[in-house]
């Protein structure tokens, strides 16, 4: 699904400027609604899963409204249409994540869970820098012809249904586990202040890291032919792939706000090198920051929002986590195009750099919090 979905991303924002007219302010517009749908809609299926004590189900169905969402892009003859699919797809992505992660969580020894979401987001991630090689290929062959990609990406993408329709086998819990409603108020008062904690920073993280439709925009202002445009979401995945999973590992061992602040870091040092200039050679080193900064953060956010939640409220845990989030990443991206649009693509980066210091410093808070 991640290489069907990339294919079409890695090309959205130049397809919508080049072939609609689109201006930044709409694509931010578009992604950040479509991101902050997809988060939103995990509380609903968290909680779900948890009620129905089931996950794949769920899964499924969100894998399968992600693959039918595909053919609206390659048909797509206005930003209006662009809007849709995006929504359905992201409809569907909401619909699966929380699910998913909270059966990750599930059946993953407690000792090496940072290990395990490390190794998810690896293996999600080199789906997403093949999607765009696959994009870049095929623009090169077809002579630019966007739509003929889109329509190539919707195959991947029914593969990966039947994959987990055909292979994947949940593990039966026990019958006489109590099925309550989870977002009940006695429920939630078991999400304990360490929880909110975490919902609180990942907020603030997302607040710091727009759209990486952004990337896009800004690499195709170094010059390089479109066609290979969609390479710096290569590189951002390739570095992030290969991240995810050491630094996964890592935190099985480390602290986590230590390693969330070298996080934050790092992010800063990205903002800052994409902001100083527009050459090749400075949007690669700054995406590939961007990418260490995804691989050491992600899949720590995960694992800290399993080791804070309830066993039973894992879905739910999951989902309101991403709730907040989405209102973060629609506020953020919507944001960026505004900036982009009034200001150059410069201000855009600087300012991503200082959401990145107020999360550090609301980090650093929390850490003396902790403390005491």
């Amino acid at each position: 699904m991640d290489i069907s979905s990339e294919m079409i991303h890695s090309l959205l924002p130049l397809f919508m400027v080049t072939s609609l007219g689109a201006s930044s302010l709409t694509i931010g517009l578009i992604e950040g609604a479509a991101e902050s749908t997809a988060l939103i809609v995990k509380i609903f299926s968290g909680a779900l899963s948890d009620y129905l004590g089931k996950r794949k189900g769920l899964a499924l169905l969100g894998y399968t409204l992600g693959a039918l969402s595909k053919p609206l892009f390659a048909i797509a003859a206005s930003s209006g249409i662009v809007l849709t699919a995006r929504l359905i797809d992201r409809i569907g992505k909401g619909i699966r994540g929380a699910p998913r992660d909270a059966l990750v969580a599930d059946i993953t020894p407690v000792e090496i869970r940072g290990a395990a979401f490390g190794l998810r987001q690896s293996l999600d991630t080199v789906g997403a820098f093949l999607g765009p090689l696959l994009a870049v290929a095929l623009m090169l062959l077809w002579a630019d012809d966007f739509r003929a990609v889109f329509w190539v990406a919707v195959i991947p993408g029914l593969l990966a249904v039947l994959v987990l329709l055909l292979g994947v086998r949940e593990p039966a819990r026990a019958s006489n586990q109590h099925r309550g409603n989870p977002i009940r108020k006695q429920n939630l008062k078991r999400l304990n202040r360490s929880y909110w904690h975490v919902v609180a920073i990942g907020a603030v993280f997302t607040l710091a890291r727009f759209s990486e439709a952004f990337l896009v925009l800004r690499a195709q202002q170094s010059g390089i032919p479109i066609a290979w445009v969609p390479l710096v979401m290569v590189a951002m995945n390739i570095v992030y792939a290969a991240s995810a999973y050491p630094f996964g590992h890592l935190s099985d061992r480390v602290s986590p706000n230590r390693l969330l602040a070298w996080g934050l870091l790092v992010m800063i040092a990205a903002d800052l090198v994409l902001a100083g200039s527009a050459h090749w050679a400075a949007i690669l080193a700054g995406v590939c920051l961007w990418g260490i900064h995804m691989g050491m953060t992600q899949g720590l956010l995960a694992k800290m929002v399993a080791d804070a939640a309830p066993t039973d409220l894992r879905g739910t845990a999951y989902g309101f986590f991403n709730l907040i989030s989405g209102a973060a990443m629609l506020i953020a991206s919507v944001l960026a195009g505004l900036l982009w649009d009034e200001f150059g693509s410069a201000s855009t980066f600087y300012a991503g750099a200082a959401f990145c210091v107020l999360a550090l410093l609301a980090l650093l808070t929390l850490k003396i919090k902790e403390a005491h």
